[in-house]
């Protein structure tokens, strides 16, 4: 279910280790996803970073989910961390394939995300106009790691292409973004990684993000979405601390809270 305004969800959903406790311990994994949107009404599909998707695979899946339903994609690594000169090949794929989920009605946005390596330089500055402008078609969303993009220069050339910029949730260490909520389109993407400090540059892709957000820091949470609401169109909550089931079960503790409140 959405909350008003908000969508509240995790970044993937196809996981083993989530049966026996968010899903039924012997679910299949065709079934996944449409158990997932009875309890959700967003996700964040991670696997198209990994490989591009084709339309009809996204089609299938926005058809066993609710109208109401909003499925965001995170962009191909070939057009974040390993680019090359086919990069504009890849992003006609890419797009092709978000076209098709968008004719059925579920596209929430498209995900930008940028490694820490691609700090705010003049080729790289470049490059992510070029990016943005070629995606230009769909709502954009973009996830900088690294702090030096923090910029009132940056916000300005965000909000003259209404692409939002990503609150993001993370260790408190140096050189990774603030926790500052800057509008620049009418879409908030708010995600929310944990705060493992110590493995956040050592760790793996699951290590990395295995911190489960306490009770009180979910209330805190609440009331900066809350704050989200009230200045964005819509609100986009994903939780990426995947490992151990705890996105999902922090997920619905924040969802439980914001429909309380909303009650």
């Amino acid at each position: 279910m959405h909350i008003g305004n908000v969508h509240i969800g995790t970044c993937g959903f196809s996981y083993d280790e989530w049966k026996g406790q968010f899903y039924p311990a012997d679910l299949p994994a065709h079934e996944m996803l449409r158990y997932y949107s009875l309890v959700f009404s967003f996700v964040e599909l991670d696997h198209t970073w990994y490989r591009i998707p084709s339309p009809a695979q996204l089609e299938r899946m926005a058809l066993v989910t609710p109208s109401d339903f909003r499925i965001s994609l995170k962009v191909h690594r070939s057009l974040t961390h390993e680019v090359d000169e086919h990069w504009q090949t890849h992003a006609a794929e890419f797009c092709n394939a978000v076209s098709a989920l968008a004719s059925t009605g579920r596209l929430g946005c498209v995900l930008v995300q940028l490694p820490y390596r691609f700090s705010y330089t003049p080729e790289n500055r470049k490059y992510l106009a070029n990016l943005l402008a070629t995606l230009a078609e769909f709502p954009l969303v973009v996830e900088f790691r690294n702090a030096t993009w923090y910029q009132e220069r940056v916000f300005d050339a965000l909000k003259a292409r209404n692409v939002a910029l990503v609150v993001v949730d993370r260790p408190d260490l140096p050189g990774l973004p603030p926790e500052s909520v800057i509008i620049t389109s009418d879409i908030c993407y708010y995600r929310l990684h944990g705060r493992n400090a110590d493995l956040w540059w050592s760790g793996d892709a699951t290590s990395r993000y295995e911190y489960r957000y306490s009770d009180q820091e979910l209330k805190d949470r609440a009331r900066l979405v809350r704050a989200m609401s009230r200045q964005a169109k819509t609100v986009f909550v994903a939780f990426n601390n995947h490992a151990r089931g705890n996105a999902p079960a922090n997920a619905a503790f924040l969802q439980s809270i914001l429909a309380e409140q909303q009650a």
